[in-house]
């Protein structure tokens, strides 16, 4: 058992100077003061957070767990992530998925992969099948995968509007939606079809062409990267509100990438009164980013960093923006979207996944799962293999 004394807490909504107690993997108590009698808990760490804030671990819903890319042939293809690079960027709730190679990759690495993180301390899901169609899967069908694999809470990425996507076909976007979204109601879970948005010329037109020819509701689909470019990021603006969801890609960096910066992305977005509660934010971690030519030519290969989620977080505070809304995309937003039953926020009774900062918004420590991860600024927790 772990006790907070004196941490500011943002939950992620502000509830002043409390004290927080954590039993096994859960937040057992929060209140001002828990003070509990020594006698009754001899093993009982108490800790001092005065001049910290606690706020909630980060969920980051777009992660390649397994590596990705390959754009480059075999040399390129980015490898496998380790459990300290989660905790280094705050992230204690990870959704893998597959990307452009569903060959050399599959869905059985990708879960194996997600449970192993899970046993080293990570709350971790997956997405069942990739960029193609006719989807990967793992049961019969991919509405199967949701109903029958716990991890497995909905369908993606699949690509549209990319050179490397299969080009699917209207009646073929609203059946794989269709899938999701029964999936998700069969099982409790959210069914949402994931979507990888490419600097294809269609743009956003695919996604919006499934709401305006099917009865799709806006809540089963959620689109990622529409930072990629400003004209994307314009359509993402309209399409959000009208009421749609959309996800932003933390790691697309302005001068490298041509794209929106995250939070100059996520603040328009705010300013153009799109639904703050309908804006999440992902990394992309672990994927390839590469850059290619008007002929589709490759010119370069970078790796998306899962640290990106807590810098961009960083910077939004930067800008002044209020904590509680700073938040928002990367916590109790996708935890709301997604179905994740106590993640993304700090409640009694939710997932003991917390963050704490210190007077410069700067990350002094990570607990995930009741477990202390990252302390006094360095990872102390490790995959099986990585430091060998």
């Amino acid at each position: 058992m772990i006790l907070l004394k004196n941490c500011s807490v943002y939950s992620p909504f502000n509830l002043g100077k409390k004290d927080i107690l954590l039993s096994y993997d859960k937040i057992l108590g929060i209140s001002s003061p828990i003070d509990p009698p020594k006698d009754n808990f001899p093993s009982l760490e108490v800790i001092d957070l005065k001049n910290k804030t606690v706020i909630p671990g980060l969920i980051d819903l777009h992660v390649h767990m397994i590596g990705g890319g390959g754009e480059g042939g075999f040399t390129t293809r980015t490898p496998e992530l380790n459990i300290s690079g989660f905790f280094k960027g705050g992230i204690t709730t990870a959704i893998g998925l597959l990307g452009t190679d569903a060959v050399t990759r599959s869905l059985p690495q990708l879960l194996s992969k997600a449970r192993a993180l899970d046993e080293e301390g990570l709350c971790t899901y997956i997405w069942t099948g990739s960029y193609e169609l006719p989807t990967r899967i793992l049961t019969q069908n991919p509405r199967s995968d949701i109903i029958l694999i716990d991890k497995i809470i909905g369908i993606g990425e699949l690509a549209v509007s990319d050179h490397r996507s299969s080009n699917p076909q209207i009646h073929e976007l609203i059946h794989i939606a269709s899938e999701a979204r029964v999936g998700g109601l069969l099982s409790g879970k959210c069914g949402i079809l994931h979507i990888h948005l490419g600097d294809g010329k269609l743009g956003l037109k695919p996604v919006l062409d499934i709401f305006d020819n099917s009865d799709i509701p806006y809540e089963n689909i959620l689109p990622t990267h529409v930072n990629r470019n400003p004209k994307l990021f314009n359509e993402a603006i309209k399409f959000g509100k009208k009421g749609g969801y959309f996800d932003i890609t933390s790691g697309i960096n302005k001068d490298d990438d041509g794209g929106v910066a995250p939070d100059s992305a996520y603040i328009s977005a705010l300013e153009s009164s799109v639904n703050k509660n309908h804006i999440t934010m992902s990394s992309d971690g672990g994927g390839s980013k590469p850059s290619f030519d008007e002929n589709g030519k490759l010119l370069k290969l970078g790796v998306a960093d899962l640290s990106s989620q807590f810098k961009c977080l960083k910077g939004l505070l930067s800008k002044d923006l209020k904590m509680e809304d700073a938040l928002l995309p990367f916590t109790f937003n996708p935890a709301n979207l997604l179905k994740l039953p106590k993640q993304g926020i700090i409640s009694e009774g939710c997932y003991a996944n917390i963050n704490i900062l210190d007077e410069n918004n700067d990350l002094f420590g990570v607990i995930s799962k009741g477990e202390r991860v990252l302390w006094d600024y360095n990872v102390i927790k490790f995959s099986k293999f990585e430091k060998i």
